[in-house]
């Protein structure tokens, strides 16, 4: 039996803790914060996104870094374990579009209460309130932690489940990659991801708030198409927003880090080819043909799209049906099938749903989530160079590393 401390009361400290615990180790969760899982509580719009119900080879496509790296994780603790865990411990869930994963009530405190209880019944000791200040090391060997206010309480192994720098108002400040630094690792460069977009066009905020359900994003490097999807998004005051655009964000940051401009596209009649979109276009202006243009488009976009697609379409919206020409409606046409923005940059982390970058992976044992660089010292979760896109890929990986690491505890 050792004694374990795990630094962070997050997803992947919870899941560690209990299963280090049902192992028999005498386990200590030291957490700041006032409580457990706060920033589990906000995940998922406070519903938390589990995981996703997808065949565990599809877990590796939705990882942005290091997909490689989960392999021992994802197949030894994969996302049906998960779901077998929560339900087994009183919370069902269900499974919604995309494989997202979800508890049955919409409350995220459900999976929060449910590892609580599986922390108690595992005899695990939580620690609120009780901050790290450095780990303490014998040789090449981690001997255990000092606490903020100089008290020091001895390990036998310690695993950093810190999280990353995204949401810092519920705690994710940083400080697991301090640790990792004066235990020799190194951090791959950290960034906000799973964000919102910020664009350049001043017509953008002018339909703040208005989102599209069933839209087609296109993004361009020069010529070069580095990202398509299909999905939800929101326009905000600085930008896009929403689960597509979340998504997207992991793929663009490389670019936006290089400086590189992007064009980004909606297809704002995705299930409308280009004929059948001209034929409906058609069947409004027969309906109207003495009337202003702007009176008769208005029926086919939610109202505060209408004067940006006057704006932008190329015909005055006072201009008379019959007066419009072939071109024009042509033209028209193209900009409802490619809607156009400058994305100039990604939201903060006060913003960013998860972090890219991280302690190196090349310095971690991927069987174990042991440090290669001092003994007894293991990483779980967010704190780790590893980040996936939404739809529950990013707390699987939590889940995954966390068992990992309680498992090798000799």
């Amino acid at each position: 039996m050792s004694r374990v401390l795990i630094i962070g009361g997050g997803a992947a400290g919870m899941m560690a803790g209990v299963h280090a615990g049902r192992l028999g180790h005498q386990v200590h969760i030291l957490e700041k914060n006032e409580k457990l899982g706060k920033k589990l509580y906000i995940t998922g719009k406070g519903r938390c996104n589990v995981t996703n119900n997808c065949d565990v080879e599809e877990l590796f496509p939705a990882m942005m870094s290091n997909g490689k790296f989960l392999y021992s994780a994802f197949y030894t603790y994969t996302n049906q374990d998960v779901y077998t865990f929560f339900e087994e411990a009183g919370v069902p869930l269900k499974v919604e579009r995309g494989g997202r994963v979800f508890p049955v009530s919409d409350h995220s405190s459900d999976i929060i209460r449910a590892l609580e209880k599986e922390l108690k019944k595992a005899g695990v000791q939580i620690h609120l309130n009780t901050k790290v200040k450095d780990l303490q090391f014998q040789d090449d060997h981690v001997k255990g932690v000092i606490l903020d206010h100089g008290k020091v309480l001895e390990a036998d192994a310690v695993i950093i489940a810190t999280g990353g720098l995204s949401y810092p108002a519920t705690g994710s400040t940083g400080d697991g990659y301090g640790f990792a630094k004066d235990a020799g690792h190194t951090i791959a460069r950290l960034s906000p991801s799973l964000v919102p977009l910020k664009t350049k066009e001043d017509y953008i905020p002018m339909m703040q708030g208005l989102s599209l359900k069933n839209t087609q994003l296109t993004v361009k490097s020069g010529k070069k198409v580095v990202y398509q999807d299909f999905g939800e998004m929101m326009f905000t005051h600085f930008g896009v927003t929403g689960p597509m655009i979340l998504s997207a964000s992991a793929h663009l940051g490389r670019y936006l880090d290089k400086g590189e401009e992007l064009k980004g596209y909606l297809d704002l009649k995705p299930a409308l080819s280009n004929e059948q979109l001209d034929a409906r276009v058609l069947r409004e202006f027969e309906g109207g043909q003495n009337r202003q243009f702007k009176n008769v488009i208005g029926h086919m976009f939610p109202s505060s799209l209408t004067p940006v697609m006057l704006l932008l379409g190329g015909i005055p919206g006072d201009k008379v049906i019959h007066d419009i020409s072939r071109e024009e409606r042509i033209h028209f046409e193209e900009v409802v099938k490619a809607f156009p923005f400058t994305i100039t940059g990604m939201g903060e982390f006060k913003e960013a749903i998860i972090t890219r970058g991280g302690v190196s992976v090349k310095e971690i044992v991927p069987q174990t989530m042991e440090s290669k660089k001092k003994k007894g010292l293991y990483f779980a979760g967010e704190v780790l160079d590893l980040d996936g896109v939404t739809g529950g890929y990013n707390l699987q990986i939590a889940w995954s590393t966390a068992y990992l690491a309680a498992q090798a505890i000799p």
